[in-house]
């Protein structure tokens, strides 16, 4: 799996943040997605896809998922 953010997208919605803490977080500034980390372990993948399919915007996706 390849994460992709595409920040112009981001509209500030921070589920990314509330779904998955350690990966993702919100900017100061404009409140816009930041990765803070890559998915390491099992539980962290599966809080990843939760994060890409609560996403509003479409901001953060995946490449390769399942293949």
């Amino acid at each position: 799996m390849e994460l992709t953010v595409i920040r112009e997208y981001c509209i500030g919605g921070g589920m990314c943040a509330l779904t998955a803490p350690e990966l993702f977080d919100q900017d100061a500034e404009e409140g816009k997605v930041v990765v803070l980390a890559e998915a390491a372990t099992a539980e962290q993948r599966e809080a990843l896809v939760r994060a890409v399919e609560a996403c509003p915007s479409g901001a953060i996706r995946l490449a390769g998922q399942g293949d």
